[in-house]
């Protein structure tokens, strides 16, 4: 199964031009990833499923419905986070250069195809 979700996580950098991709289980562990030399896996996905928490929390004490996409911008490039239903946490780094339409548009076909894999 993670042979499946590594390929999905290829495709994204590949396609969408971003430097490493995660894939997270809810409680913070790595279930795959395609991460550029010296990031650690695991802090990786500790953060991500940290902060996906934390989003939906605000999104619903702030009745601003259910929690799509959290964005975390730094002045060399993003971290965009998608939550999966309630099964995984979807991790995207990309450079501060990132065609973000493009970028958008492969992280919603990944996280199609990871959710039918994981349903």
């Amino acid at each position: 199964m993670a042979g499946r979700f590594d390929e999905i996580l290829q495709a994204v950098v590949r396609d969408a031009g971003a430097e490493g991709a995660v894939l997270v289980s809810p409680d913070g562990l790595a279930i795959a990833s395609v991460l550029p030399e010296g990031i650690d896996e695991d802090r990786v996905a500790a953060m991500g499923a940290a902060i996906l928490s934390l989003g939906e929390r605000v999104t619903t004490e702030l009745s601003k419905g259910t929690l799509e996409q959290l964005y975390v911008k730094g002045s060399k490039g993003y971290m965009i986070f998608t939550g999966i239903g309630d099964l995984a946490v979807l991790g995207i780094l990309a450079p501060s250069n990132a065609k973000l339409g493009l970028l958008l548009m492969e992280i919603k076909r990944a996280a199609k195809q990871i959710e039918e894999s994981l349903s």
